[in-house]
């Protein structure tokens, strides 16, 4: 088996300016996190790079879930359909497929409440089993009403517009709030005498 290539601190700081966390920018790097952790630690850039609580990723990322390898998703050798859609959403994003930000306007703001982006996944095609790089793109939502089409339904569109107060769209959203971002919420202004006066409200959004 070939020894593993050393990284160089430009290769480490370059994967941890696109990604979210060390174990992220080792799969960025394709390289073990064994083998990322040496050098990082080496030149002094591990610890800052840490993300312990997972801000900003996914739920259903966290743990011992393997990430999908995109590039035989991408090539047809491994059927789409094995994996959750969200899961490969992502994934392209981690392994440097696509960047993070619409395709069209460059787009890239996260929201302070969960540090989510709405970037749609958009299959030129209409093949949403086809994740040839050819055929994929991420669009911001404006854009992807503008070259696609509706993204809320009547029911969302009618919530929205309505007098009422507005308690998002009709899917079920979960939001998972850490210290980091009741801090920041609190800084916002948003700092009700109890921390479940901040979590109600974040429900409502």
């Amino acid at each position: 088996m070939p020894k593993a290539k050393p990284l160089s601190k430009a290769q480490i700081l370059a994967a941890q300016a696109k990604t979210l966390s060390n174990m992220s920018a080792a799969r960025y790097l394709h390289v073990s996190y064994q083998h990322y952790k040496r050098y990082a630690k080496m030149y002094k850039i591990f610890e800052s790079h840490k993300n312990q609580s997972g801000v900003g990723i996914p739920k259903f990322l966290r743990g011992t879930k393997k990430m999908p390898h995109m590039l035989e998703i991408i090539e047809g050798r491994i059927a789409a359909t094995s994996f959750d859609p969200n899961k490969l959403k992502y994934a392209l994003i981690e392994q440097g497929y696509l960047l993070e930000e619409c395709k069209v306007c460059k787009f890239k703001e996260r929201r302070v409440l969960d540090y989510k982006m709405p970037l749609l996944l958009h299959f030129k095609d209409k093949n949403s089993n086809n994740y040839g790089l050819d055929n994929v793109q991420l669009l911001c939502y404006n854009h992807y009403f503008l070259q696609v089409g509706d993204i809320f339904n009547k029911q969302d569109e009618k919530q929205i517009e309505s007098q009422t107060e507005h308690f998002g769209t009709t899917e079920n959203i979960e939001f998972e709030v850490d210290d980091y971002h009741l801090q920041r919420l609190r800084e916002l202004g948003l700092d009700g005498p109890e921390d479940d006066d901040v979590n109600q409200y974040i429900s409502r959004i």
